[in-house]
């Protein structure tokens, strides 16, 4: 099946000169992948078999011919291949001092049949291209079966000089990984898995520990479209997933912890942050689950360098590092340098230090459920127009606005449960100071700390006589009720709208129903007791400075 792959930029100068340009959506121009990823089965058609078994006292290799060879120095093997036909190459046994390294200007299919191969001088599997042009390697299909682990070195002593060696596992080309086995790789010298192309993840499980450089790189693109992947970083400066141009997640389960810290890169001559996904050109979730956890200084979840699309599936972010004073460089759960959009995915985002969801451009919701919470700064900040028409959308702040616009603020529909700390701070937030304004023409409404003044409400908006936190609430309009709970702080009045008059009551139980927000709202639940809180119109007026973050600071 051919897959359309939205990662070309217009300009080759943006991929590779400029990568630190902006870049929006009118940059990136689709086009159809000339090489169909495999389904996950051995369906390679190949010619020639050669079996590689690793042990003691060196490693055995059967099937070469005039044009496979292998040179073999007790467990290090070397081949080349000089036909013109794919070869499938089957590893399997053990060592704790060799390699597989493969020359061949040809596609390749490699079977993982229970391997183990520790290489304490440099990569554990090195695929280049042809020996007169090692740097230009054809794709490999990787076939996972049964359990197998690879290793690197702490130091690449043993790589020629003419020669990239940039992981335990590299390959100057493409990689696929289908199968329904399992890899592990353990990287203390580079990165974990890399490839000077792309990265495709299809079936098998893969984890990587990397103390020493990214935990996966696709230099064109990363796309893991089944399977489940873990991966563990603890060098500074680095990523759980790093790419170039695209990162896409259509489907399994990926798992990112980073623990190491913003340092200065001599080589860029910059401070650089970590993250558990970069992506340079446009990162895009359509499906499957992400969870990524970063504990770092300076450090962030998902960061892009352009747009950020999330249409399907789970995103659960968690960034607890500091922010690093020196290089201005801020700890933020998803910081998007292009428009930001939420068309279906469920997104669960906690940050201690900086925003929780942050777009250098717009963010537009539509539909699915956008959670953030952030104790530090803004919970979903926007450096120009927000736009909210569906979903469910959740914005807590303790420390600063719950939702932010440096533009005009839209809010034309879904269900929005805003929360501001108090004045200045406010639960929706629109940059009036600029000229612009918060436009309330549709939705359901709750916000904690009121609106930005001068706003332009063409729904009724309704304010509270009082309110109590950490208390349940039923608020009912246009047919429907909503329980939700307070929260323990939060700035006043509560404000409340919707697409007829409301009614509001405090204290209710609230039993079954559709959860979200991690459980503080509930549709369609079977509400009981609680009394009558008085509304009265508001026509908003609480404040409200210039919008914040998403227009300043924080790399």
């Amino acid at each position: 099946m051919k897959r359309i792959l939205f990662f070309l930029l217009a300009t080759t100068m943006m991929l590779v000169g400029c990568k630190k340009d902006h870049i929006t959506d009118t940059d990136i121009t689709p086009i159809t992948n000339d090489d169909d990823h495999d389904s996950g089965s051995d369906t390679t058609a190949t010619s020639d078999t050669v079996t590689i078994v690793f042990g003691i006292p060196s490693a055995t290799v059967t099937g070469t011919s005039a044009s496979v060879t292998a040179s073999v120095n007790g467990n290090q093997v070397t081949i080349t291949n000089t036909d013109t036909s794919t070869v499938r190459y089957e590893l399997s046994g053990s060592t704790q001092n060799g390699f597989f390294k493969l020359y061949s200007g040809k596609k390749q299919t490699i079977v993982l049949n229970g391997v183990s191969i520790t290489n304490p001088n440099g990569a554990a599997i090195n695929i280049q291209g042809p020996a007169d042009s090692p740097n230009s390697g054809k794709k490999a299909t990787i076939i996972v079966q049964g359990d197998n682990s690879l290793a690197d070195g702490a130091s690449y002593s043993d790589t020629p000089s003419t020669e990239d060696e940039k992981a335990a596992f590299f390959s100057e080309g493409k990689l696929e990984f289908t199968g329904n086995g399992s890899l592990t790789v353990t990287a203390q010298g580079k990165s974990g898995i890399t490839s000077d192309d792309y990265v495709y993840i299809n079936g098998p499980t893969i984890s990587v520990n990397s103390s020493a450089g990214h935990g996966i790189r696709g230099k064109e693109y990363i796309e893991v479209d089944n399977g489940t992947v873990n991966v563990t970083v603890s060098a500074n400066m680095k990523k759980g997933f790093s790419s170039d141009s695209l990162i896409r997640i259509n489907g399994g389960n990926t798992t990112i912890q980073v623990s190491g810290n913003a340092a200065y890169d001599s080589d860029d001559r910059e401070y650089t942050g970590t993250a558990g996904i970069k992506a340079d050109a446009l990162f895009v979730m359509n499906g499957g689950s992400v969870s990524i956890t970063n504990s770092g200084t300076g450090g962030k979840g998902i960061s892009c360098d352009g747009p950020c699309t999330f249409n399907g599936g789970t995103v659960t972010v968690s960034t607890t590092g500091s922010n690093l004073t020196t290089g201005d460089i801020s700890s933020k759960g998803i910081k998007c340098d292009g428009n930001l959009t939420f068309a279906g995915s469920k997104v669960y985002v906690t940050c201690r230090y900086h925003e929780g969801i942050e777009s250098k451009g717009t963010i537009t919701i539509s539909d699915g459920e956008v959670y953030s919470y952030s104790q530090g700064e803004d919970a979903i900040n926007a450096a120009s127009h927000f736009t909210i028409t569906g979903g469910f959308v959740y914005g807590q702040s303790s420390a600063n606005d719950g939702l932010d616009a440096n533009g005009n603020c839209y809010i034309r529909g879904g269900v929005v449960y805003a929360i501001g700390k108090q004045s200045p701070e406010l639960a929706i937030d629109a940059n009036t100071e600029g000229g612009y304004k918060l436009y309330v023409e549709g939705g359901t409404i709750i916000a904690i700390g009121g609106l930005e003044r001068g706003s332009t409400l063409t729904q009724s908006c309704y304010q509270a006589s009082s309110w109590s936190k950490n208390t349940w609430y039923a608020l009912t309009v246009d047919g429907n009720t909503y329980a939700f709970k307070t929260p323990s702080s939060g700035g006043t009045p509560m404000v409340v709208s919707g697409s007829s008059t409301p009614t509001l009551t405090s204290g209710v139980t609230a039993s079954g129903g559709n959860s979200y927000f991690d459980g503080l709202l509930y549709t369609n639940a079977t509400v009981n007791g609680g009394s009558s809180v008085t509304l009265t119109n508001y026509t908003g007026g609480n404040g409200g400075g210039p919008g914040g973050g998403g227009g300043h600071g924080g790399h």
